[in-house]
């Protein structure tokens, strides 16, 4: 058997040398909410696939060779009904999110790349479409990168700087994305609480991490774990912060599931316990990244005297 390439894991990171960060204004966590707007673009027979997607919001499964028109109108409620409920959200709270964007999903439904951008959201590639890139060939990779760079610029009307991928990245994602030339960062990565460098082929690269646990797709997706789950992941890096290590917290978002009123009910609660609280930075991820550049691309290890050594 042939042992995949790659980029080589780090399992070591900060450790016990936590960076001593500073967020604007002083803040204790800096939160960036995520909204994964890849309706329309998912797997699906309507778009010629062989396959029916499967995170929907339901756990049922239709057999491989028959559509399932449930599970593609749940997606369209998304688009259709839940992305306006979340834009009237952040509106009404004064809240930035970032979009981490599938290209297909906003040609199928450009309103709503144009009102997110209107509305000063920023923009992340999610890919050409919600597919995994593991599938891809190195070349078919870079191709749907150009595609949905080429394809943003004209519905969003600039190209994103950061990039996603659906589950995470191939082997060849990273190398690519730096080969491009036009991103400053990637979120491939679910391993840290804090943005950090890496080298990819002899060029400094930013890496945002992003989090899978904090995300409605998690659990049973009942509205009350949901708040719960986010709150006490907040206040715990709120305490981290007050203490003097203040960390980046990334809320995982999709129109179809917390779009749904219930649950957009709890996204409420949670935004405004935390702006009541207060030393939070709600912020877009580019501005994570212009800020960590700027201010923490050089900076000190501090050894933390409550580390487990």
């Amino acid at each position: 058997m042939t042992t995949p390439t790659g980029p080589p894991r780090d399992l070591v990171g900060y450790g016990a040398h936590i960076p001593k960060v500073t967020w604007p204004d002083n803040a204790n966590i800096a939160v960036n909410i995520v909204v994964n707007y890849e309706e329309g673009s998912e797997y699906s027979y309507a778009a010629g696939d062989c396959e029916n997607d499967v995170l929907g919001d339901s756990g049922y499964r239709f057999p491989a060779h028959v559509r399932d028109l449930a599970q593609e109108s749940m997606y369209e409620y998304g688009s259709r009904a839940g992305i306006w409920r979340l834009l009237r959200l952040f509106d009404e709270l004064h809240v930035p999110a970032t979009f981490f964007g599938c290209a297909v999903a906003f040609e199928k439904n450009p309103a709503v790349a144009a009102c997110a951008s209107r509305a000063g959201h920023d923009l992340v590639s999610h890919g050409w479409r919600w597919e995994e890139h593991w599938r891809l060939s190195r070349d078919e990779e870079r191709e749907h990168i150009r595609l949905a760079v080429e394809s943003f610029e004209k519905t969003w009307g600039s190209r994103p700087t950061g990039w996603y991928c659906r589950y995470g990245p191939s082997v060849n994602t990273r190398e690519l994305v730096v080969e491009e030339g036009g991103f400053a960062f990637d979120c491939d990565a679910y391993n840290d609480d804090l943005p950090y460098f890496t080298t990819v082929n002899g060029k400094e690269h930013l890496v945002v991490p992003y989090s899978q646990t904090y995300n409605d797709s998690q659990g049973s997706k009942n509205p009350s774990e949901f708040l719960d789950y986010i709150k006490r992941a907040f206040d715990e890096l709120w305490l981290e912060g007050e203490r003097g290590f203040p960390k980046m917290m990334s809320i995982g978002l999709h129109p179809r599931l917390v779009g749904q009123a219930a649950r957009t009910s709890a996204l409420r609660e949670f935004i405004t316990y935390a702006q009541h609280k207060g030393g939070v930075w709600f912020a877009r991820r580019n501005d994570i990244a212009d800020w960590w550049s700027t201010h923490h691309h050089d900076f000190p290890l501090v050894d933390s005297l409550r580390a487990s050594c």
